[in-house]
């Protein structure tokens, strides 16, 4: 008997007041990496004429790159944000 009122002493010195918590919540921001926070480029500006058809494939070259490179930013905040519901 003296065992059980023993423990009793024991749990009661670790109890604590209704006014605390005894579980502490927080909310966490994921980290967003600083490269997906950028601004896509704008398609490369044609010129006011016929393009030539190596003007046509650098320029479709040079905005396709761009578009992978976004895409790339927006995959790695998908990622750092974590799976979503």
């Amino acid at each position: 008997m003296a065992i059980v009122g023993g423990l009793g002493a024991l749990v009661s010195g670790c109890s604590t007041t209704p006014d605390e918590p005894t579980v502490l919540l927080r909310m966490t921001q994921p980290s967003v990496p600083a490269t997906a926070t950028e601004k896509c480029p704008d398609p490369v500006a044609l010129p006011d004429r016929d393009l030539t058809e190596a003007e046509t494939t650098n320029l479709w070259g040079r905005d396709r790159a761009a578009l992978k490179d976004c895409d790339g930013r927006r995959d790695a905040a998908v990622k750092a944000a974590g799976p979503q519901p």
